[in-house]
């Protein structure tokens, strides 16, 4: 899941938590607004560590010594 897909849950779900005020009859608008929000978040953080794992300086220098095996 990408960062823009993670930020549109994490608005859907606090519009549909906090935003809202509708009473169903059987699904809670609320509950569902939460549960996008976790999902949303969770994807975020692990967009983000998996960015940052793939980033070329996100490991540091890298350096190979080759010895040189002549006499």
């Amino acid at each position: 899941m990408g960062i823009g897909i993670s930020v549109f849950l994490l608005a859907v779900g606090a519009i549909l938590a906090f935003a809202v005020n509708v009473t169903t009859s059987g699904v809670n608008l609320d509950t569902v607004g939460v549960i996008l929000m976790v999902v949303g978040a969770l994807g975020l953080l692990l967009s983000m560590l998996f960015w940052s794992s793939f980033a070329p300086f996100a490991g540091g220098r890298r350096e190979t010594y080759v010895r040189d095996e002549r006499i």
